[in-house]
């Protein structure tokens, strides 16, 4: 039983620190673009951009604010749900598991930056015949893709009951 759970530890770390290094790494590459450049401004079709925004709120730009006071507040908060996911985590015994450590992979991601650099890189931009999504990043993929997962297996479940 001990082993098992070893092993499942191992195999929840691997999976976050796989989306932690993807996330990383698209951000370390679109960061040494702007460093090279000055900026980043890249079409790469006519959906699809890469523009360097800096984020100081949370997802998609939401609750972005100048005080310091307020910003710390907020990555604090960031810390105490990551707490609550990695509880939530070790308390699913089924599929919902991996989609906290999705979501939880790209949350670690977007903290290392609150912290690291004080706003988070964002450098994808979607569009369609000018209208843009918000610019997010790799770790909001995953975030996202998590979330949705939850919500689909909660309403799948609410049916079944």
């Amino acid at each position: 039983m001990i082993s098992l759970n070893i092993k499942k530890i191992f195999i929840y770390l691997g999976i976050v620190l796989v989306i932690f290094f993807l996330d990383r790494i698209s951000k370390i590459y679109i960061l040494n673009i702007a460093e090279s450049r000055g900026i980043v401004e890249i079409n790469v079709n006519f959906f699809l951009n890469f523009i360097l925004v800096w984020n100081t709120g949370i997802g998609f730009g939401l609750l972005s604010f100048e005080h310091s006071t307020i910003y710390n507040f907020i990555t604090v908060l960031i810390i105490i749900i990551n707490l609550l996911i990695i509880y939530l985590i070790f308390k699913s015994y089924d599929l919902r598991a991996y989609f906290f450590i999705l979501i939880l992979g790209g949350s670690l991601g977007n903290l290392f930056d609150r912290v690291y650099y004080s706003a988070v890189p964002d450098f994808i931009d979607l569009n369609y015949k000018g209208y843009h999504w918000f610019i997010f990043n790799v770790a909001d993929i995953f975030i996202t893709l998590g979330i949705i997962c939850l919500i689909f297996v909660e309403l799948l479940n609410y049916k079944k009951d």
